[in-house]
């Protein structure tokens, strides 16, 4: 019998070459200290087109649900509110469930779980009535559903056994499901979803790059050494979040889709990875290690706002907790 060959890269990676010494736990106080003065990195010169950062303010409390992969009888679906109250686990099976993403409306949560060797299908999950439709039929490793802002397709990774991945679309009822790029992982929506941020190595080096959600005019926006894959636009297009860096030493950056105004976004020696934005723009949820750094199963959900402050934990398990995406 064949086993399931998971493809490397677009797969999250939990842990892998530890480094030797784990550095000391550090407080929320010391996380936040040290987040507002993360320093900035030297951005490619040009000037931003993009739209003026949201105004800021300590009564801008988190709203909106984040769904989630918890390592629950396995990897699970699981969800909560912004503020971490309201805990639910959605998915309760023998099989892998994990990459879900929110819809717009919040009414339902798509997700990946495992079906057969080498056969990951794509599953909507209704929140209110609790019915889980099939969407998709063997075509391959699906993984990382988004629904489109107008709520009418789905983007997704498709993986095969052989490693390769391609970035499909197709119909929110699973229908007329098709290739729009040939090499790439990880994809999101922008806001007005006419294009589509995704992850590849087509010229060597893994990056995102940003294509009309038909698949053409593919262009390359970032310049990272390191870049892991997952990523997000901000809602109101003025911004991109997404972790670069070796094992154990990842880190969530924010910059303008133009690529300057590249900064760190969260404190240094977290592990920290897989960033979401919130519905308003204002902050990011990420999973990072900073309580367990070193521990395989360590990771929890954070947030933190845009501005690299007041950085909060959402959930503390004795499993890990992680690839996090914010909704309504």
């Amino acid at each position: 019998m064949r086993r399931l060959i998971l493809i490397p890269f677009i797969v999250l990676t939990l842990a892998c070459n530890l480094v030797s010494a784990p550095p000391p736990t550090l407080s929320i106080a010391t996380l936040r200290a040290q987040a507002s003065a993360s320093p900035s990195l030297t951005p490619p010169p040009g000037p931003s087109t993009a739209a003026p950062t949201p105004s800021l303010f300590p009564s801008d409390e988190p709203t909106g649900k984040i769904v989630y992969t918890c390592q629950l009888d396995g990897d699970q679906i699981c969800i909560i509110n912004a503020d971490g109250t309201g805990f639910q686990q959605l998915t309760s099976d023998s099989h892998r469930r994990w990459y879900a993403a929110l819809s717009p409306d919040g009414a339902s949560v798509v997700y990946s779980g495992f079906a057969e060797d080498n056969i990951y299908e794509i599953y909507e999950l209704n929140l209110a009535s609790g019915v889980i439709t099939q969407l998709t039929d063997k075509l391959g490793v699906l993984l990382a559903p988004e629904i489109s802002p107008d709520g009418s397709l789905v983007v997704f990774t498709r993986g095969d056994a052989k490693g390769a991945s391609q970035i499909w679309l197709m119909e929110r009822s699973g229908a007329n499901p098709r290739q729009v790029h040939a090499r790439g992982w990880d994809p999101t929506w922008s806001p007005d979803g006419t294009q589509i941020l995704f992850a590849s190595d087509a010229e060597g080096a893994k990056n995102l790059y940003v294509m009309n959600r038909d698949g053409s005019d593919a262009r390359r926006v970032t310049d990272f050494d390191a870049l892991r894959g997952r990523s997000d636009w901000s809602p109101d297009g003025a911004w991109m979040v997404t972790y670069n860096g070796q094992p154990w030493k990842r880190e969530v950056f924010i910059f303008r889709p133009d690529f300057s105004e590249l900064r760190r976004l969260t404190p240094e020696g977290g592990n920290s990875q897989g960033p979401s934005f919130s519905p308003d723009g204002k902050w990011v949820a990420f999973t990072s290690y900073f309580d367990n750094y070193g521990d395989d199963l360590g990771c929890e959900i954070y947030i933190i706002r845009i501005d690299g402050t007041d950085v909060r934990r959402l959930t503390e398990n004795g499993y890990c907790d992680y690839q996090p995406r914010w909704g309504p």
